[in-house]
């Protein structure tokens, strides 16, 4: 076979590298091409060499290029697949000191809450800017495979706006998987048999069989409960599991910032999460985790370099969905996994245009569905609370109206659990003045939103948050890794 693949945030040096070995796991894939684009040239040039190297060391045709033109990158592409961070780093630190000065923690904030919305207006002008070349200049029918965050936003407005066949793909239901087939004491997470449903990161395992024996909410909580780690660090999600009885997909520490009754206040949030790990609830800690991971990265780069070398191992292939739809698609070998779509009667309960995730099976007619799946009411709920944050604010980043902005952060649920109407006014009013470089559509709205903060009575603080850790220097980093290696 022969096609082409487009990454557009090449950049993500590490993800681009699993995906592309995952790809190349399928043996009808070794003459395809890769054309990679990022706004970096220099990381660009980084995930160049080490994707050449691969191609070197396992003697395969693949071809593999790199610009940062876009659009000459998706010449001909038949599959897209965007793993962008628009605004960097920069402006990912803003997502998350600003919210704290009014009070609000989060620990990933880039999906929902003050952080996620304003992500979300950030990527979709250029969600749409990569539709518009999709369709003038990939191949007929190109399908658009989006990882980047906010998922629930991009995808909506890929699909409803940029009018591209477009799926969201996300690892937290695989992952959520392995947890429990673990606490389960299964030898192989393929003993677990589930359906997952709900929207991106609010997703539940409302069926669940080991072996074909159906486990209930009473086994399910007692098995987390008794495991050493998992009943330290989900303490939040075994509570919501005892609730809800149903598990949910999200870390400890995302979930948290999506049912706010568990980070309203700072000696709730300390209550609940665990600081062993950044994904279990720590003050900014997934921006703490990906700039050290850059750090890392930066430094480092001869060893991964290095490590490109070794032959490629498909017992190894990742479980992201990526490399399994496109074989699917190709090949006609079915694929089942969870993928982010239009709603259109998937789930019940959930409105029609919502981007939700639930599963389906992939051949080469395309992503088929599975219908007719309800969710639990309290599922439902905590998701229909975010869906309408969600549409609202696709259709800001859309219109460049930033009443209907301020709305939608109003709305989000942690957000009006912490803060007053004022209180999300202004900071809303700073945080488009402070990203406006990454905000073309709210241009027209930063002279009034500057005047404003001259004049606004509104009290900040500066707060570090509830659980707040320092980003590690390279050296600490190395020798945590070493204690580790020691450790065994």
């Amino acid at each position: 076979m022969s096609f082409k693949i487009a990454i557009i945030g090449a950049g993500s040096v590490g993800f681009t590298k699993k995906l592309f070995t995952d790809i190349l796991c399928v043996p009808e894939f070794r003459d395809i091409e890769f054309a990679l684009t990022d706004v970096s040239e220099h990381n660009l040039q980084m995930i160049k060499a080490i994707l050449d190297r691969i191609v070197e060391a396992n003697k395969l045709p693949t071809k593999v290029t790199a610009t940062t033109d876009r659009r000459k990158a998706l010449e001909g592409a038949r599959y897209i697949i965007s793993c962008v961070r628009v605004g960097g780093l920069e402006a990912y630190a803003d997502d998350i000191r600003i919210p704290l000065k009014y009070g609000i923690d989060q620990c990933v904030g880039d999906t929902i809450c003050a952080g996620g919305i304003l992500y979300g207006q950030r990527n979709i002008p250029v969600i749409l800017d990569f539709c518009r070349d999709i369709k003038e200049v990939a191949e007929t029918n190109a399908k658009f495979l989006n990882y980047a965050n906010p998922m629930a936003m991009n995808t909506w407005a890929a699909i409803e706006y940029g009018k591209v066949d477009t799926v969201g793909l996300c690892h937290g239901v695989q992952h959520g998987a392995e947890q429990i087939a673990e606490v389960l004491g299964a030898k192989s997470p393929r003993e677990l048999d589930y359906v997952c449903s709900g929207i991106n990161h609010q997703t539940w395992f409302i069926d669940l069989r080991l072996n074909g024996h159906p486990i209930g909410k009473d086994e399910l909580v007692a098995a987390f409960e008794a495991h050493p780690v998992y009943s330290r660090q989900e303490k939040l999600r075994i509570d919501v599991l005892k609730r809800f009885g149903v598990y949910s997909t999200e870390s400890n520490g995302h979930l948290s910032e999506y049912l706010p009754w568990y980070r309203k206040r700072p000696d709730e949030i300390t209550r609940w999460i665990d600081m062993s790990d950044w994904i279990h609830g720590e003050t900014g800690g997934y921006l703490r985790y990906s700039t050290e991971t850059r750090n890392w990265f930066e430094t480092e780069y001869p060893q991964f370099l290095e490590a490109a070398s070794k032959p490629i191992d498909a017992s190894k292939r990742s479980n992201e969905h990526a490399s399994h739809i496109l074989e699917a698609l190709e090949t006609n070998r079915v694929y089942r996994g969870h993928f982010n779509v239009r709603n259109n009667g998937v789930i019940t309960n959930l409105p029609q245009d919502a981007i939700i995730e639930s599963p389906g099976f992939v051949d080469r007619f395309g992503i088929n569905m599975t219908a007719g799946i309800t969710l639990p009411e309290a599922c439902a709920a905590t998701c229909m609370a975010s869906i309408n944050v969600q549409r609202m604010s696709v259709h800001a980043a859309i219109s460049g109206d930033i009443d209907l902005l301020k709305l939608a952060v109003l709305h989000d649920p942690l957000v009006g659990a912490v803060s007053t109407p004022e209180e999300v006014w202004q900071m809303v009013d700073e945080m488009v003045v402070a990203q406006a470089d990454w905000l073309p559509q709210y241009a027209h709205a930063v002279p009034a939103a500057t005047e404003r903060l001259s004049k606004s009575g509104v009290k900040t603080r500066e707060w570090a948050g509830a659980a707040r850790r320092n980003v590690r220097s390279i050296e600490e980093l190395r020798a945590e890794k070493a204690a580790l290696k020691q450790a065994g």
